[in-house]
């Protein structure tokens, strides 16, 4: 079953609207906005500035009314709701970083208490937290608004930091410090997704902390390498490398059957390629590849999601970075022929029509552009806004053509609707 938006309802109701009126005031069917509220279909964005002036919040509380209540399956451990409409960005970030202070107080601390004294909540989270890890990794990834996955991981975190407040032994201490290093790149990957860099390389930081207390080398290294992700992101390519170097280090004392070091790798290349070297560029590649030489299951579906498919999109990736738009249409090509979630075509389709601005073939880039503004504004990942910009910055020559500066204007509508 889907899950519904209480609070959206409730709010609507709130506000003295039906559902026959609210449809009427946003020019949508009645059976839209049931939909919208069991949780079915998500509104499209360029409705959500009217409905945030109909129901008296801001785009920010607006997308807070917007994340479904979720029921995780046959678990008794209750989700706690979204901050309720009032709670600003800004807030939500604030609560984060003072969980973040708490959570890393108590990693850095050795244990306190002795087994005796274990309460509840450890205990259930040993038991449980491994597999509702899991689902929320299974989630985030099925989601197509990763932001509608933070109320869960958020109550999770605050379960886990008020665990390790409790006497356990090592070896508990140990697991829930595992979990912490497990959900805190989750948590990461959230507000990396909604452009919020700085808050995500915190939870990384934090993340790599608390693995490596767990003795958990592949996690640790997969934490430094979101870190660095990063940064290569904000074009501090200097600063990404050796936190990769790092990252490379830890993984070779890690399992030599996951596929840890080849994501390392992979993104190297990334960064290779934005120093311009082509020669190491090709070697980090070649060595992302060899993934595929390893045998059983290269990766766990949560931390570690690395397995040699998205190869081709960043091999694409890397070589428009290194001024070879022969071999970057090549992959890009090669990579929109496969099966890919909604955040990673929208990526794919922003790729090439920077290609397609590259060459100043506004007519690539167009298509390609307007494809990719239809998943940006379906999903709101700033992942795939961010990947525009690349199209935008490749359009500025280009300005004197009105196609050009049409699709830069477009484009900037999104940035500013983010």
């Amino acid at each position: 079953m889907a899950p519904r938006r209480t609070r959206f309802a409730e709010r609507r109701k709130a506000l003295g609207y039906s559902q026959e009126s609210f449809a009427t005031e946003l020019g949508v069917a009645v059976s839209t906005v049931t939909r919208w509220e069991a949780g079915t279909t998500d509104p499209q964005g360029y409705v959500h500035p009217k409905m945030a002036k109909l129901l008296r919040v801001t785009p920010e509380e607006l997308a807070d009314l917007l994340a479904p209540e979720v029921n995780l399956p046959d678990r008794s451990v209750v989700y706690a709701a979204a901050p309720p409409p009032g709670d600003t960005d800004d807030m939500k970030r604030r609560d984060v970083l003072s969980l973040l202070a708490v959570t890393g107080a108590l990693i850095a601390l050795p244990g306190t208490g002795s087994p005796s004294t274990r309460c509840g909540v450890a205990v259930g989270l040993a038991e449980t937290g491994p597999e509702l890890n899991s689902h929320l990794w299974r989630v985030f990834g099925l989601s197509d608004s990763k932001q509608a996955v933070y109320p869960m991981v958020r109550h999770q975190l605050g379960l886990l930091a008020k665990g390790l407040g409790e006497g356990q032994s090592d070896a508990s201490r140990r697991q829930l410090c595992m979990l912490v290093g497990d959900l805190y790149q989750l948590a990461g990957e959230i507000f990396f997704d909604a452009n919020r860099y700085t808050d995500a390389a915190h939870c990384y930081t934090l993340a790599a902390s608390a693995s490596k207390e767990a003795g958990a080398f592949d996690m640790w290294a997969c934490a430094l390498t979101r870190h660095a992700f990063v940064e290569l992101y904000e074009r501090r390519l200097s600063v990404a490398a050796p936190i990769l170097a790092a990252a490379s280090q830890v993984a070779e004392r890690g399992d030599r059957q996951l596929s840890t070091r080849h994501w390392v790798a992979a993104v190297q290349a990334e960064v290779h390629a934005g120093l311009g070297d082509l020669d190491a560029t090709k070697h980090a590649l070649d060595t992302a590849e060899q993934v595929h030489d390893l045998s059983g299951k290269p990766h766990n579906g949560g931390w570690l999601r690395f397995d040699g498919s998205r190869l081709a999109e960043e091999r694409g990736t890397c070589y428009l970075a290194l001024g070879r738009p022969d071999l970057a249409e090549e992959a890009l090509t090669a990579a929109l022929s496969q099966q890919l979630s909604t955040r990673r075509r929208g990526a794919v389709l922003a790729e090439l029509a920077a290609l397609g601005a590259e060459r100043r073939d506004l007519d690539q880039a167009g298509h390609y552009t307007r494809a990719a503004l239809a998943l940006a504004d379906q999903t709101g990942s700033g992942y795939i806004g961010r990947k525009l910009e690349g199209v935008k910055s490749r359009l500025v020559p280009l300005l004197a053509d009105s196609r050009a500066s049409a699709l830069h204007q477009q484009i900037t509508a999104l940035e500013s609707a983010v």
